[in-house]
């Protein structure tokens, strides 16, 4: 009867199999350890603080790093904090979240009505309103325009508003949205200019405010425009002042 000699474990593979499972429990204790407040590293922004991401989330630390929903975390930071951006990261090594954001840059002034209340803020050049504490206030010295009546749906009538004051020589000061979403906007110039319900017209409408604008300038103009009417932009109506 012949006996089989036991096999001999290879010393590093040993050596590997140990790391491996050593690694992997040291992980594991890792990703169970609780979040807390010190273990929450914010860059991109000097503005906000370990503070603003707790209390601005719906997350209740300390919480476990597995458990912690970064996706969720992320939709309601952009959200609460008038975020551009932010990205949320479970770090082993550093241990904790790590949390960047990106903030806004506001154009303009705005106010908005909420719950029969006025509430203060500003607009960036995407037409999303920013509360006043979510920005840097050295950010307001430059700004010259006034948005009213912001709404959520007037955002991309904003954009496109923004956008013409970088290509069109016009200079709006205010604008303003009714209740019922009647358009008005105030131009250095021609003064109160109509312009509607209808945001497809929005672009058409601008082109005609700057050929208005330059023909004026063009022309050395000296009356004085009380309001233009551009509700109907095919059929512009300009209303001067009478002496």
């Amino acid at each position: 009867m012949i006996c089989e000699k036991p096999k001999k474990i290879n010393n590093r593979s040993f050596f590997f199999l140990i790391t491996f499972l050593f690694l992997t429990s040291f992980l594991s204790i890792k990703t169970l350890k609780k979040v807390d407040l010190q273990d929450i590293r914010i860059s991109g922004s000097e503005l906000f603080s370990q503070n603003d991401v707790v209390n601005n989330s719906s997350l209740k630390f300390p919480i476990r790093l597995f458990f912690v929903k970064t996706k969720l975390l992320e939709k309601e930071l952009k959200q609460n904090l008038s975020l551009k951006n932010v990205s949320v990261n479970r770090e082993l090594f550093p241990f904790g979240l790590k949390v960047h954001m990106n903030t806004r840059i506001p154009i303009a002034y705005g106010e908005r009505i909420l719950n029969q209340e006025k509430i203060l803020g500003l607009i960036d050049k995407d037409g999303i309103f920013i509360n006043k504490q979510n920005t840097d206030e050295k950010n307001l010295k430059k700004l010259t325009i006034q948005v009213f009546g912001w709404k959520e749906k007037f955002k991309k009538i904003l954009s496109e508003i923004f956008i013409a004051l970088e290509n069109y020589e016009f200079e709006i000061v205010k604008i303003t949205f009714s209740p019922d979403g009647f358009l008005t906007v105030e131009e250095k110039d021609l003064k109160t200019i109509f312009l509607g319900f209808n945001p497809n017209l929005i672009n058409y409408q601008l082109q005609i405010i700057n050929d208005i604008k330059n023909e004026f300038k063009k022309n050395s103009f000296s009356i004085k425009v009380d309001n233009i009417d551009l509700t109907n932009p095919n059929k512009p109506k300009i209303k001067v002042f009478k002496p």
